[in-house]
């Protein structure tokens, strides 16, 4: 049975006050903004990481390319020029977020690789024993620049549509401190003759004026140079061995195992006139230095140095025949950083 109060009580509708329910309105817009801003965060910030990603590797490999370019095999030092369009070049070969990468800023130098100091120096400096060739390549996307920035999803939220992004490599050719087996041919050059044929403020051979070009050197025979340097000689390396087919091998296959700046290797006295036959020719190899080259000793070594064979000669001269190379890339495995003589391990990033 329904009461009159029963009846009363439900026509009664509890009703909220209409600030109440504008500040309910407010609240879930402000709640929304803030999550799609939490989104956008949560969305963007990977996406302009990988960006920033794929603009380091195109730095990387750009600074690469223009430092592979720095040494050819030449007799003329660093090829600045070149390497500073190789690196140019490779630059648009990769894309970032996308967009096509077209330009870098690129600059070659030396580059200290004990960071003392830090930064590019001028190709024009003496280089020390820890300044390396080298190429810095920065590229970035920014307003009017390789597509722009980087674009932002939901950025108008936070009116901030776009960011930009930047990357910078450098790298660089060093002379090895370290050359693994296989890498050296079995003569050491006596560091004497650099001194007088070597332009230690380029790093390069000093040129014939007579030829125009690198002075050509006679090395196993003891013919001297400057009145009393013995320009190189026969080694078997680690080993103290005096015998034609060590040396023959030793022609062949190199040194069989890494030889290090510092490690004494040994001095072997004249060789048979069989084993200049056995001397490639036309090609350059990578010869140990020593401060001093007495025969039937061990030295130290103090560095590596990259050297043109011409011509080898048998019968009553047995000497080699060649001239010092400057910018030659070694093929087999080599680490470190030693003193400057041609002879340099492949690019390799610095930063």
């Amino acid at each position: 049975m329904t009461t009159p109060a029963m009846r009363i009580h439900s026509r009664i509708r509890v009703r909220q006050p209409r600030g109440q329910r504008g500040s309910v309105a407010l609240f879930f817009a402000l709640f929304l903004v803030a999550l799609l801003s939490v989104g956008m965060f949560a969305i963007n910030i990977p996406r302009v990481a990988i960006a920033v990603n794929e603009l380091q590797n195109d730095a990387d490999a750009a600074a690469l390319a223009g430092a592979a370019a720095l040494v050819s095999g030449g007799s003329t030092g660093p090829a600045w020029t070149l390497a500073e369009t190789a690196a140019a070049n490779a630059v648009p070969l990769n894309r970032a977020d996308g967009r096509d990468l077209t330009t870098g800023v690129i600059q070659a130098g030396y580059w200290n690789l004990t960071g003392t100091p830090a930064g590019m120096q001028a190709t024009t400096i003496t280089p020390g024993v820890y300044d390396a060739p080298s190429v810095q390549v920065t590229v970035t996307r920014a307003r009017n620049q390789n597509g722009g920035e980087i674009a932002l999803y939901l950025g108008s939220l936070l009116n901030l549509s776009s960011v930009p992004g930047s990357a910078t490599a450098v790298a660089v050719v060093a002379a090895p401190s370290m050359v693994d087996s296989g890498g050296l041919f079995p003569v050491v050059m006596n560091q004497c003759i650099f001194n007088l044929y070597w332009d230690s403020a380029t790093n390069e051979p000093e040129i014939d004026p007579s030829t125009g070009q690198p002075y050509e050197i006679e090395i196993t025979n003891g013919q001297l140079y400057g009145g009393s340097c013995d320009a190189g000689q026969w080694t078997s390396f680690l080993t103290s061995a005096n015998n034609v087919p060590t040396i023959r091998t030793l022609i062949a296959n190199g040194n069989p195992s890494p030889i290090s700046i510092g490690d004494s290797i040994w001095i072997q006295p004249g060789a048979e006139t069989t084993v200049y036959a056995s001397v490639p020719t036309n090609v350059t190899v990578v010869m140990p230095v020593a401060t001093q080259i007495v025969i039937k000793t061990y030295v130290p070594i103090v560095a590596f140095a990259a050297f043109h064979i011409d011509k080898s000669v048998g019968g009553s001269g047995k000497y080699i025949q060649g001239h010092f190379v400057g910018g030659y890339t070694l093929t087999t495995g080599a680490s470190g950083v030693g003193p400057t003589y041609g002879a340099y391990i492949a690019p390799r990033l610095a930063m």
